[in-house]
């Protein structure tokens, strides 16, 4: 039984999914094969991801492979109440609404996991997490699990160094099409966006902060060029806990040769209008920053958790915290200084209504790895360890981007493969 914000919603939702599956081709094709071959024939899928209208198509697709679905939002700002009234209408559990407090958002993904799910798909590892802990007893009957985002990757590294991961999780955002897809130009476009529609604020001329230059920090940056931004980009020396990929002084270098301004944040917070995070990690702008930003500085949050701003220290910081409008919040510093939090330090892109979330072509190739990567879990005894997508899937994604896009790529010919693959001089 669902439990949703309003049932009556339901029909705008439909139409949403509808405009949604009308530019997802990717998952229409794997649809077409889920429905004749039935991969998901007596499995359940405890979903936790965003559910917004793309999320509701994946959920379709694998509902067509045969699968029964209970879901539950990964965060609590950023649930379509239409689209979760839509999908309830589709035989699916949905247990989900706009605003849940603290409280319901837990009980949420525990009532998803009350349906005894086969396989998982997580987004920011809450709900692998919360079987590891308060529903060990699911343990045994989990195939394996999905995982959407950095931030629940980074977790299911920690969890697998500690020997406390006890099933395989593929980390689909580690596809190097899903860095392309997601990370770089669907996070892109999408937190600008959102951005926009809060504040309605000219971004061109505007000092921007922009705080990790992963693959989403990198795509944010270009874009804000793009749109006539001055970008600063701020990045730490290190690996932070994760031993595979740049550490923090190449992207800083990267950065720079880019031609971004590259400094540490107690120099730029002196310097930006605007701040954007997106680390992954927590208290990156931090108290004894507040008060060295000039007065007007708006913040937001491009990272998985609300945790990358610290808000607690802010709050400390401020004689007055009160709502201006929907998604914008005032903090009246002691000093007078007045700083703007978009979306309570969530999601800027998803955090409804001004966020809409990755534009719907990305998150159909995003969601065309995570339904592979399900079906690659049940045809395959895997160890419980974090896999990394099979190159087969990830290459299969891009040629099926291509392919939707009516670009057909030619073949190397027989001599130069065999050339490439030659040790001997080149004549």
């Amino acid at each position: 039984m669902s439990r949703i914000k309003d049932a009556k919603l339901s029909k705008e939702g439909r139409e949403e999914l509808e405009w949604a599956r009308e530019n997802m081709p990717l998952l229409a094709m794997i649809g077409k094969r889920f429905e004749k071959q039935k991969p998901f024939r007596g499995i359940t899928i405890g979903v936790c991801l965003h559910l917004e209208k793309k999320t509701g198509v994946l959920l379709e697709t694998l509902k067509k492979g045969g699968a029964s679905i209970a879901a539950a939002s990964c965060n609590p700002l950023t649930t379509d109440d239409r689209v979760a009234a839509a999908l309830a209408d589709e035989e699916m559990d949905v247990y989900a609404w706009a605003g849940e407090d603290e409280k319901d958002y837990y009980k949420n993904i525990n009532s998803v996991l009350d349906h005894k799910p086969d396989l998982l798909i997580d987004d920011g590892c809450d709900q692998i997490f919360m079987v590891h802990t308060k529903r060990k007893e699911l343990i045994p009957s989990i195939r394996g699990a999905c995982e959407e985002t950095t931030t629940g990757v980074t977790r299911l590294h920690a969890m697998e160094r500690e020997g406390r991961l006890k099933f395989p999780v593929v980390a689909v955002n580690d596809a190097y099409s899903k860095f392309l897809f997601d990370n770089r130009f669907g996070t892109a476009q999408s937190t600008i966006d959102a951005i926009m529609r809060a504040t309605n604020k000219l971004l061109a001329g505007k000092t921007i902060v922009v705080i990790g230059f992963g693959w989403c920090g990198r795509g944010i940056s270009e874009r804000l060029r793009g749109l006539g931004a001055n970008v600063i980009v701020v990045e730490v020396s290190g690996r932070l806990g994760r031993e595979e990929g740049p550490a923090g002084q190449h992207k800083a270098l990267e950065a720079l040769y880019s031609g971004f301004r590259v400094m540490n944040l107690d120099e730029a917070a002196t310097e930006g209008e605007f701040f954007i995070t997106s680390t992954g990690n927590i208290n990156v702008i931090s108290r004894k920053h507040f008060g060295k930003m000039r007065d007007g500085a708006i913040l937001a949050n491009a990272g998985h958790f609300n945790n990358e701003i610290d808000i607690k220290g802010l709050e400390q910081l401020s004689s007055k915290r009160e709502r201006v409008k929907e998604n914008v919040e005032r903090f009246t510093l002691r000093n007078g200084k007045k700083l703007y939090l978009l979306s309570e330090g969530r999601l800027v892109n998803l955090a409804r209504p001004s966020g809409q979330g990755h534009p719907i072509e990305i998150m159909d190739g995003s969601f065309a790895i995570q339904a592979l990567s399900l079906e690659f879990i049940l045809k395959n005894k895997l160890p419980a360890k974090v896999i990394s997508v099979p190159r087969s899937i990830d290459d299969e994604v891009a040629e099926l981007a291509l392919e939707a896009k009516g670009i057909k790529l030619s073949k190397p010919s027989e001599e130069q493969e065999s050339y490439a693959r030659s040790w001997k001089e080149g004549t």
